[in-house]
């Protein structure tokens, strides 16, 4: 695990986990905590989380944070195989 910046923020990345947020051009990007550039761009935040969700599960699983239009964190989920640091609160899905 390491630090990486992403979208202003420190965040700690373990190299495959994914942030869907949205773009200055109105579209929703999927995109590796530790990439320069989206894995994908999409029309809605929908789209982009579904994407993202696919995209960790053929990876092996790992955390999908979503931020909303004001950038600020909406939810976190641990996707499959990934090991969720808080199974029993997590209650979202």
């Amino acid at each position: 695990m390491y630090a990486v910046k992403c979208h202003g923020e420190m965040v700690m990345s373990k190299g495959r986990d994914r942030t869907v947020s949205r773009r200055s051009d109105g579209g929703w990007e999927n995109k590796r905590n530790d990439a320069d550039r989206a894995g994908s761009v999409h029309r809605t935040q929908k789209e982009a989380e579904g994407s993202a969700r696919d995209m960790l599960k053929k990876s092996g699983g790992g955390e999908l944070t979503t931020k909303g239009r004001d950038g600020k964190i909406r939810s976190k989920d641990t996707i499959p195989p990934g090991n969720d640091p808080n199974p029993p609160k997590d209650k979202e899905h």
